[in-house]
């Protein structure tokens, strides 16, 4: 399995560098962001802006490989997105992973100025800015005319360093469109946390679309968005676990975490392997403070990886 860390921009740009460097460090397979502009929860809170911030990890960076979980289609050109990728491919050297998905937070766009129409519209705006990305990546000269996004003789120019694009990830559950979309357009699946039966009827899903879209489902990667509380001993986990839970997400979250020693995370991670997950995307409930990140990294991750 490989073993990836989000750390979600709740914190000041200095603490989140840090945070970047220290798991480039420590070899996790990537590094997500968050595409937000500010926290669902304690909006108050410092939240820098998230294609900025990917861009500058990108350049202070050296192995880890770098993403967004995932960027919000509704809020960037997508002819525009790719451009700005494709230029943060070539700052990192190759090491972008892109992240993209339909939105969902109806009270960030409402407060940015951006429309929020029905769902079913915002998955067929995605189709359209992933046909348009994928010939900005990978075509001479863009044109593209859809409902809700259109291009007219536009280049990309360096194409990306990683060819033919940096690898796509699509995160979400919709069973009737969004699973489709990844069957057509993704390299890889993300999924949220869900029970296992859930899991595997989406799985199954997944699978059926892929057959109907001619593609071999072994080429498409699963990872899971893992909620991880983590200490060295059951005292400390109760210490952790008693500061991080004031924080109003992780308080809601709690059905949601894995917790424990490393010895019982390392056990919660495989369970997740045999379920068909191939990369585990930890989320820390102290948002990757350098203690919690180098916990993990020396005593769960190598038993995964």
């Amino acid at each position: 399995m490989k073993i990836a860390v989000q750390l979600p921009q709740f914190m000041s740009y200095p603490q989140l560098l840090e945070r970047a460097l220290f798991a480039d460090k420590l070899g996790f397979h990537s590094i997500w962001l968050n595409d937000h502009f500010l926290h669902f929860m304690a909006p108050e809170r410092d939240h820098p802006e998230a294609l900025t911030c990917l861009t500058a990890l990108a350049a202070r960076t050296e192995r880890t490989r770098l993403g967004m979980l995932v960027f919000c289609n509704g809020y960037r050109n997508p002819a525009y997105l790719a451009k700005a990728l494709t230029t943060i491919d070539h700052v990192s050297n190759g090491r972008l992973e892109i992240g993209i998905g339909a939105g969902w937070y109806e009270q960030e766009h409402r407060s940015y100025g951006f429309n929020f129409p029905p769902i079913g519209a915002r998955l067929r705006a995605l189709e359209e800015a992933l046909q348009i990305m994928n010939l900005m990546f990978t075509e001479p000269v863009a044109t593209f005319t859809g409902r809700y996004h259109s291009v007219d003789g536009a280049r990309n120019n360096p194409k990306p360093i990683q060819q033919p694009r940096p690898p796509i990830t699509i995160a979400g559950g919709g069973e009737k469109v969004l699973l489709k979309l990844v069957a057509r357009y993704a390299d890889r699946w993300n999924v949220v946390p869900a029970d296992a039966a859930d899991f595997a009827r989406k799985l199954g899903l997944l699978k059926e679309y892929c057959a109907a879209a001619g593609r071999d489902f072994r080429t498409l990667e699963v990872s899971e968005h893992i909620l991880v509380c983590v200490e060295t001993s059951e005292d400390k986990l109760k210490e952790r676990w008693a500061e991080d839970s004031q924080h109003p997400m992780m308080r809601s979250a709690r059905p949601r975490v894995i917790m424990g020693t490393p010895g019982q995370v390392i056990a919660q991670f495989r369970e997740r392997a045999r379920r068909g997950v191939q990369m585990g995307i930890a989320w820390f409930t102290d948002f990757g403070r350098p203690r919690t990140l180098e916990i993990f990294a020396r005593e769960v991750m190598p038993a995964l990886v």
